[in-house]
């Protein structure tokens, strides 16, 4: 099974999050921002997407550019898992809301999604990325909660491992 890792990322920390996670799962990565179609995504049967959400809900700005690129993509037979950063307390009414807009076109174009997570531990007043009581992927706060970032990215690393094997 052939992992990628895609990732946007401003100020480093989606960055530094995709790193950890392309570790765990010694896959290969690649952002978004250096990327001019879709074809790499084309080469991965698991595909990892990470974003960070700017100001009222907003796709960090690689993802703003890479988002036509996605939605020609075809993700039939794939499995998708997403990753999103913001801060809970500063951007509380959207967080991490930019993931939701990545979850909506893998869907759309026939993706498996793995990867759902609890919101509990988490402060927030709204996130578009909530579904029946759970984040679309895993969420990060790396202004408000940066200590816990590496054990969370440990468990759904762990978490995706258990969801791939019981639908492999």
């Amino acid at each position: 099974m052939k992992i990628g890792v895609f990732y946007g990322s401003t100020n480093g920390n989606t960055a530094d999050a995709a790193e950890k996670i392309k570790k765990h799962f010694n896959a290969e990565i690649h952002d978004v921002g250096k990327l001019n179609s879709s074809d790499e995504l084309a080469q991965y049967d698991v595909i990892v997407l990470g974003t960070s959400t700017w100001y009222d809900g907003e796709l960090q700005d690689d993802w703003e550019s890479f988002i036509a690129h996605l939605k020609a993509a075809d993700f039939s037979g794939k499995t998708v898992a997403l990753f999103g950063l913001g801060d809970q307390e500063g951007y509380g009414s959207d967080y991490v809301s930019g993931m939701r807009q990545i979850y909506d076109v893998v869907i759309e174009k026939g993706a498996k999604v793995i990867g759902a997570w609890e919101d509990k531990g988490y402060s927030y007043e709204h996130s578009a990325s909530v579904i029946d009581g759970k984040f679309v992927g895993l969420a990060l706060d790396e202004d408000n909660q940066s200590e816990l970032s590496d054990g969370r990215i440990a468990s759904w690393c762990a978490q995706l491992d258990t969801e791939l094997k019981a639908s492999a």
